[in-house]
């Protein structure tokens, strides 16, 4: 963990009271992707913890903790443990991706951190055709819709849509997405760290037209039809199996106060 990170941590008193109850993390979005670099993008992290006790025997519920802009660019996304397999098995792309890190980019990984980590397999299924193509569509929705939102707080993103006509950020977000699909059909395994990040940066800084990323975006959806018809994953993830897996990890983690 670095220095300006652990700053972080300790400069919000929900986060540092919780980041000890906290078994995996790690950094996500555009530094995992590998197309960070821009002045629009944040840090963000995400990452799952045990509640205390009170949480699931008493009167005080903790299912997350989120934090935007901890030391002007720190953005927190922390589940608690049941919210976060709920995630998992709704096939939330974001969520998941928690789990097909590259190594060096955990910043906390315990036991229990490493048994969701080893069973990782068990929320693949057919499902991510709808939630990644979810996803995408909303981007695709986004990319056209103006500068009237909470989404252009940076002038220079700003400033790109102006220029080009749509939000550079949400096209390349779609594209990826619709890729990431396609590949976690295929194979079964989710690629985080993009091999395609310099063609991403290059949708992102506004080198594609808004019909060259449209065109684009249809032909990935008729290919994510087609990943979905042929993939082999199972219809639905391994629900029973992580169940198991949850009562297992919170009956150990209770102990911890």
């Amino acid at each position: 963990m670095t220095k300006e990170l652990q700053r972080a941590i300790e400069s919000d008193a929900v986060l540092a009271a919780i980041w000890p109850r906290v078994g995996l993390a790690g950094y996500v979005g555009s530094l995992a992707h590998g197309t960070a670099g821009d002045v629009i993008d944040d840090i963000d992290l995400y990452g799952a913890f045990v509640a205390p006790p009170a949480h699931y025997y008493g009167l005080t519920q903790l299912d997350h903790v989120v934090r935007v802009g901890v030391v002007d660019r720190y953005d927190f996304a922390l589940y608690e443990l049941r919210k976060f397999i709920r995630l998992l098995l709704k096939g939330n792309p974001n969520v998941l991706s928690l789990l097909w890190l590259p190594q060096n980019l955990y910043v906390m990984r315990d036991g229990w951190g490493q048994r969701l980590l080893d069973n990782r397999d068990l929320f693949m299924s057919k499902m991510l055709y709808k939630t990644f193509g979810g996803y995408a569509h909303a981007q695709l929705q986004k990319m056209t819709r103006g500068c009237t939102t909470q989404a252009y707080r940076g002038a220079k993103r700003r400033e790109r849509f102006q220029r080009f006509g749509y939000d550079c950020k949400n096209a390349a977000h779609l594209i990826r997405l619709l890729r990431m699909g396609i590949e976690a059909l295929a194979t079964g395994e989710i690629n985080v760290s993009r091999h395609d990040a310099v063609q991403l940066k290059v949708i992102k800084s506004g080198g594609w037209t808004l019909a060259e990323v449209k065109r684009e975006a249809e032909r990935l959806n008729r290919l994510l039809d087609e990943a979905f018809v042929k993939s082999e994953l199972p219809a639905k993830p391994d629900r029973q199996t992580a169940e198991n897996l949850l009562i297992e990890i919170l009956s150990s983690g209770l102990t911890t106060q």
